[in-house]
């Protein structure tokens, strides 16, 4: 079994810049590159990445991962999003109406086009919606409150506007707030302005602020399973060669699954688990030992 609690008390808090995660609340206005940028030059790291654009509108949970964890970026992206927001219909319309369509055409499987602002090719592609609910309507009649738990990749401005449209009255979103990425929850998430506190704290000696703020990377094991590797050959799987069964301590796997791979409370790498004649998993990502 994995402790991140124990990993991370173990590691200074160098070790957790060099390998770590920050879940931001993104506030409205700057773009999602420009949060990971700011944390990037404040902390004087390498580079950073964060785990899922959000319009600059848009508030919510933005996990921000810190040197070599943006390796993880890609295994952490596409997990699924959960949203809170408030949409207008350009006419009075009643929640019953709303509720039956949404129960009809828009949870499940739908197909969605990228707007025409998104950096990804536009064309028609598959993403599931699995809950939208209508939380609370105003006076009016226009402004629905909403919760949404989708697909990553889902686009919540587009799921608005084509409700409208399959409505016949028009839509568009108003607020909306990200409130979960993947494991990553708003419960969990700090300001910026709670952030820069942390890092002047840090900056004259004091760490346990920061220290709080930072995920270790480890915590990829809560997406894919655990795999225990023994200390054997260590040297030789850091160098980026196939995990063979006598390498593997522990762990309950089946062919074609992704699996973190630990050696104690040691972060080896992610696998990929095929049950070749001749290897037993294959790398994805090797966390090979920095050179001093």
């Amino acid at each position: 079994m994995v402790e991140l609690k124990k990993i991370k008390q173990n590691k200074t808090t160098e070790e957790l810049l060099e390998f770590g995660i920050i879940n931001l609340d993104k506030p409205s206005g700057p773009t999602s590159f420009k949060i990971s940028d700011s944390v990037k030059k404040i902390l004087r790291l390498r580079k950073t990445s964060h785990f899922g654009t959000l319009d600059p509108k848009v508030t919510g949970v933005l996990p921000v991962a810190l040197n070599r964890a943006c390796k993880l970026t890609g295994h952490f992206i596409g997990h699924d999003k959960e949203y809170v927001g408030i949409m207008r219909f350009h006419e009075k319309i009643e929640k019953e109406v709303v509720e039956e369509v949404i129960r009809n055409r828009f949870i499940g499987e739908i197909i969605q086009k990228p707007p025409v602002k998104s950096r990804v090719k536009r064309e028609e592609r598959p993403r599931t919606v699995y809950k939208f609910e209508i939380i609370e309507v105003s006076e009016g009649g226009k402004d629905f409150v909403f919760l949404a738990e989708v697909q990553g990749g889902t686009y919540i401005r587009k799921l608005i506007d084509d409700l409208g449209r399959e409505l016949g009255v028009g839509a568009h979103m108003l607020e909306l707030k990200r409130i979960r990425a993947g494991i990553f929850k708003e419960e969990s998430s700090v300001k910026m302005y709670q952030f820069e506190e942390a890092v002047q704290e840090y900056e004259k000696g004091e760490d346990k602020k920061l220290r709080d703020l930072i995920t270790p990377g480890e915590v990829i094991y809560k997406i894919y399973e655990p795999l225990r590797i023994k200390k054997d050959n260590l040297e030789r799987i850091f160098t980026g060669k196939p995990l063979h069964k006598e390498d593997i301590e522990e762990g309950k796997v089946k062919e074609g699954e992704i699996v973190s791979a630990f050696c104690e409370d040691r972060f080896v790498g992610i696998y990929k688990i095929t049950k070749e004649e001749f290897a037993f998993a294959r790398p994805l990502f090797v966390m090979q030992p920095l050179k001093r």
